[in-house]
């Protein structure tokens, strides 16, 4: 990596600010998935051990500037408490001589979790004022929080402009290494598995990856609009009209090129998009008037199990089918077995594709879960993110 990482500094007795992601989802005051907070653990243990003063910074919802009871970062840190084991000083802002006076009283390991930061308007309109204020508060800046790493904000790439130093937190390091540097540079046969519901939303991606990869699969509702390009029946499954003259184009750059791309060749398809519909399984260009695509069908998990039997580097992005219904999710679990059961480096980015790692019981038996939704999408798709850029060089 060519930035600095959180392990290149020195951080015995300094202040290190450390932008984190706690926008987690809440029930009230009862926080329903603690995944962001646990993500960032490593970083902040580490910082801890080296000696330094632990000082976070994150957003919570969207109070658009101003004070909302409800977007307090107070369930995070109590939450934090339990899982460091020690005391976590909530500071009542983010910004103030307030909260620099709680600064001051820290010690060597202390951690303080300072306001939401979005109750300051300074924080999205990336203020030089707000992002001097930020940096004032430390003696070095670590972004942890990949998951924001596509937002110029203040928090994220102004406050970089006020430090001395602006390194990658352990999450952030891992993150890059693994959806940029791994797909940039990726150990091969590389099969990018590009799934979804509209072509609009990933023609980046599959363009991008289609430079890097060996071979590319595509499924999802978005291989509608493909099977459509080439003359096939999709019954109503979900297909953009406008872009169908685009995916002939991906398709013939894939002929000429010389790049394999795989479509699904069998279909579970119901006539209502509904859990409880009525659904039967039928081969590619045989969907009947009425019916829609909504998972792949058991050839084409096989299809794809050869696919990807003697790849060395998989990416996958975006569930094969309709997962959240249960009566449709096995295509995309079927995915994720192949993927816990392969020898290659695995990486799954995406929230849907992530949350169907989850549900399969499998996410222990992938190299790397991405824990960014846009951020990820966007460095998939060979983009600079600023909150990356701003990081001090090595």
């Amino acid at each position: 990596m060519s930035k600095l990482s959180v392990e290149d500094l020195q951080l015995k007795g300094k202040r290190v600010l450390v932008r984190v992601d706690f926008n987690v989802p809440l029930d009230g005051s009862t926080i329903i998935d603690d995944t962001r907070i646990t993500s960032a653990l490593p970083t902040i243990e580490y910082i801890i051990k080296q000696g330094g003063k632990v000082i976070l910074m994150s957003h919570l919802g969207r109070p658009e500037g101003k004070v909302v009871a409800k977007y307090s970062l107070s369930p995070v840190a109590k939450r934090l408490k339990e899982l460091l084991g020690k005391n976590v000083t909530f500071a009542p802002d983010c910004i103030g001589n307030e909260v620099k006076a709680i600064i001051d009283k820290m010690n060597e390991g202390d951690v303080v979790l300072l306001e939401n930061l979005r109750f300051h308007a300074g924080e999205e309109e990336n203020d030089p004022e707000f992002a001097k204020q930020l940096a004032e508060l430390c003696d070095v800046f670590v972004n942890d929080a990949f998951g924001a790493a596509h937002r110029a904000y203040a928090s994220i790439a102004g406050v970089t402009k006020y430090v001395s130093q602006a390194a990658a937190g352990l999450l952030m390091k891992r993150e890059i290494e693994y959806i940029k540097d791994k797909i940039d540079n990726p150990e091969r046969p590389f099969v990018a598995i590009i799934a979804g519901s509209k072509v609009s939303d990933k023609i980046d991606v599959i363009e991008h990856l289609m430079q890097k990869a060996d071979a590319v699969i595509i499924a999802g509702a978005m291989a509608y609009t493909f099977l459509k390009s080439m003359g096939r029946k999709v019954g109503k499954s979900l297909v953009e009209d406008d872009k169908l003259e685009l995916a002939r184009s991906i398709m013939i750059k894939s002929l000429e090129e010389r790049i394999p791309l795989y479509l699904p060749v069998d279909h579970v398809v119901a006539d209502d998009f509904s859990n409880d519909a009525n659904r039967q399984i039928v081969m590619r260009g045989r969907i009947p008037d009425g019916w829609e695509g909504m998972d792949i069908g058991p050839a084409t998990v096989e299809l794809f199990r050869g696919v990807l039997s003697d790849a060395k580097t998989i990416t996958w992005n975006g569930p094969v089918g309709v997962f959240e219904f249960d009566n449709f999710m096995d295509g995309s679990i079927a995915i994720a077995k192949i993927l816990a059961e392969s020898n290659a480096i695995t990486i799954v980015g995406g929230g849907d594709s992530v949350a169907a790692i989850h549900k399969s019981g499998l996410a222990d038996k992938i190299t790397h879960i991405s824990t960014g939704g846009g951020a990820t999408l966007e460095l998939m798709e060979g983009k600079e993110l600023p909150g990356i850029i701003a990081l001090t060089d090595k």
